[in-house]
C-alpha cells in the first residue's frame, strides 16, 4: 500500500499541494486556531470564552464535538456557581449536539445529562430569593446529587479522517474487520491504529494513527489512481550502477538508486558499474504493485586513467593487451592494481608504461609520441648489399666458366701448350673479385639490418600524474546528485 500524508493539526495545518485539499486547509487552521485557544481557557475556567471559542470553531468546520465541547464549558460554569443561565445553555448546546449527530455513540450519556439538567434548572429556581446583602443557602447552590453524579465534564478531542477522492471506505487495523467508515469522518479513537482507506479505481493508501484525546488532530490520505503499469525500485550496493532493461541496444534507462514503471509482464534488467561483474535479473512485474529488486555486484573498487596529449584523437590506446578506446582522449576505469598501458599510432613510435592504478583515484599520461625514422639508410644498404652481391655472383660464375673450359680441354687430350694461357689469371681474377664482393655484400647486409631494427631519434615520452577523485552530493533548484572532483 502507499504511504499517506498525515498532518497533524497542532497549531498549524501543513497546506497540500492537491488542490481539493488546499481549498479546506484554511478552515482547519482557524478551527485549530479557535479549538486551542478555547482549550486554554477551559483549563483556566474562563468558561464562556472557552464555549465561544469552541462555537467558533465550530462556524469553521462544522464538527459535532465541537458542539459538545461547548456545552460542557457551559455545564461546568453552571456547576461551579449554580448558574440557571449557563445550566440552560449547556442544555441547549447538547441538544444541538444530538441534532448535529442523531447517530452518536454517547447519545445516552447526554440525554440523560440534559434530564439532569433541566432538573437542575428547575430546582433553582424554585428556590427562594435570596434578599440582598444575605449570604445564599449552600445546599440550594450546591449541585444536586444527581449533578454531582454526572461528574466533572471533559473536553473531547476530535480526529478527523478525509481522503482525496472523498467517498473512501476506511478500515481500522485490518480489513477482515470489515468497514469502518467512510470519508469524511471525525470521532474519537483510542490508542494506535492503522487507517486504511480504499476507493474503486484507485490505489488503497493507509497510515498509522495515535490521536491525542485533548486535540484536533486530522489524517489525511491521498489516493493515486490505479496504474496500468508496475512500479520497479532497483537498489544497489554500488551506488551509481547502470540499469539497462529488455533491450541492451537501447541504452542504460537510469542509475541505482532507481524507481521506474514497466509494462506488466516478464521483463529482463541487467545491473553494472565499472570494475564489477555484471548481473542480469528476471522480473514479474505486476499492474499496480511495487517490485523491489536489490542488486549485489562483486568486484574491486576502481580507479581512473585518463590518457591524452597532442593528436591524441589519432591513437589508439590499450590495457594489459585489450583495446580500451579507438582514438584518444580516453577516460576509463581499471580494477585496482598493476596494468600496462601502450598508446599506439600509425608513423609514431609507441609509448608503453606500466602503471599501478589505486582506488579512488585518477592517473593521468600526457603523451608525446615522436615520430618513427625514416629507413633510407636502410634501404641504400639493402641496395649496395645487393649490388656487391650481385657482382660476386657474376665474377663467381665467370671464374667457374673459365675452369670448365681448361677442365674440358684437359680431357680431351689438348691440354693448354702454355702455362701462362690468359685463362688461368682471367679465372683466378674473377674468383678473387667473386670473394671480396660476398665479404662485402655480406657486411653490407648486416648493415641494413641494424639500420633497420635500430631506434633512430628520440623514444616516445609521457608525463604521469596521479590525483585523488572526491564525490560530493550535490543539490540544485532541477536537479540533485554526485558531483566528481580531482585533486593533484
Amino acid at each position: 500500500m502507499i504511504s499517506a500524508t498525515l498532518v497533524l493539526v497542532m497549531g498549524l495545518v501543513t497546506a497540500l499541494a492537491r488542490p481539493a485539499f488546499a481549498a479546506d486547509d484554511g478552515a482547519l487552521v482557524a478551527a485549530q486556531a479557535a479549538f486551542d485557544r478555547a482549550q486554554d481557557d477551559y483549563v483556566a475556567k474562563r468558561y464562556d470564552e472557552a464555549a465561544a471559542g469552541f462555537l467558533k470553531a465550530y462556524e469553521s468546520r462544522p464538527f459535532p464535538q465541537f458542539l459538545y465541547n461547548s456545552a460542557a464549558a457551559f455545564h461546568m460554569k453552571g456547576k461551579a456557581g449554580a448558574d440557571v443561565a449557563a445550566y440552560e445553555k449547556a442544555v441547549e448546546g447538547y441538544k444541538r449536539y444530538l441534532q448535529a449527530d442523531p447517530a452518536a455513540s454517547d447519545k445516552a450519556k447526554v440525554e440523560k445529562a440534559i434530564t439532569v439538567l433541566e432538573a437542575e434548572i428547575k430546582r433553582l429556581k424554585a428556590a427562594p430569593v435570596v434578599p440582598p446583602g444575605t449570604a445564599p443557602n449552600p445546599a440550594t447552590t450546591a449541585p444536586s446529587q444527581e449533578v454531582q453524579n454526572l461528574g466533572d465534564v471533559k473536553v473531547r478531542g476530535l480526529l478527523v479522517i478525509e481522503s482525496e477522492p472523498t467517498g473512501a471506505t476506511i478500515y481500522l487495523d485490518d480489513k477482515s474487520k470489515g468497514k469502518f467508515g467512510t470519508t469524511p469522518w471525525s470521532g474519537q479513537l483510542e490508542g494506535e491504529h492503522l487507517v486504511i482507506v480504499e476507493k474503486e479505481g484507485y490505489k488503497a493508501a493507509d497510515s498509522k494513527i495515535a490521536a491525542n484525546p485533548d486535540r484536533l488532530t486530522v489524517l489525511k490520505l491521498d489516493m493515486s489512481e490505479a496504474s496500468f503499469f508496475g512500479r520497479v525500485e532497483i537498489t544497489s550496493n554500488v551506488p551509481g550502477a547502470e540499469v539497462y532493461a529488455d533491450d541492451r541496444t537501447v541504452g542504460a534507462i537510469g542509475k541505482t538508486p532507481l524507481k521506474t514503471e514497466f509494462k506488466p509482464g516478464k521483463h529482463k534488467i541487467w545491473v553494472t558499474a565499472e570494475g564489477y561483474d555484471e548481473v542480469e535479473k528476471e522480473l514479474d512485474v505486476i499492474a499496480g504493485e511495487t517490485a523491489e529488486v536489490a542488486v549485489t555486484l562483486k568486484g574491486g573498487p576502481v580507479g581512473y586513467v585518463y590518457v591524452r596529449g597532442q593528436d591524441i584523437e589519432q591513437s589508439s590506446i590499450w590495457a594489459d593487451g585489450e583495446l580500451l578506446c579507438e582514438r584518444g582522449p580516453c577516460r576509463k576505469a581499471l580494477r585496482e592494481g598493476w596494468h600496462r598501458v601502450t598508446v599506439s599510432r600509425d608513423g609514431y613510435k609507441s609509448y608503453t608504461r606500466r602503471i599501478e592504478v589505486q582506488a579512488k583515484t585518477e592517473t593521468s599520461i600526457k603523451v608525446s609520441l615522436a615520430k618513427k625514422p625514416s629507413r633510407s639508410d636502410a634501404i641504400a644498404a639493402y641496395a649496395l648489399s645487393a649490388v656487391f652481391l650481385g657482382g660476386g655472383a657474376y665474377a663467381g660464375l665467370q671464374s667457374n666458366k673459365l675452369r670448365d673450359e681448361l677442365d674440358a680441354d684437359i680431357m680431351a687430350g689438348t691440354p693448354p701448350v702454355d702455362s701462362e694461357d690468359p685463362r688461368f689469371l682471367r679465372g683466378k681474377i674473377y674468383a678473387w673479385v667473386a670473394d671480396g664482393a660476398f665479404v662485402l655484400g655480406g657486411v653490407t647486409a648486416l648493415t641494413a639490418i641494424y639500420y633497420t631494427f635500430r631506434d633512430k631519434g628520440l623514444p616516445s615520452t609521457a608525463i604521469l600524474d596521479v590525483g585523488a577523485v572526491g564525490f560530493s552530493p550535490q543539490v540544485g533548484p532541477t536537479y540533485a546528485g554526485l558531483g566528481m572532483e580531482v585533486s593533484w
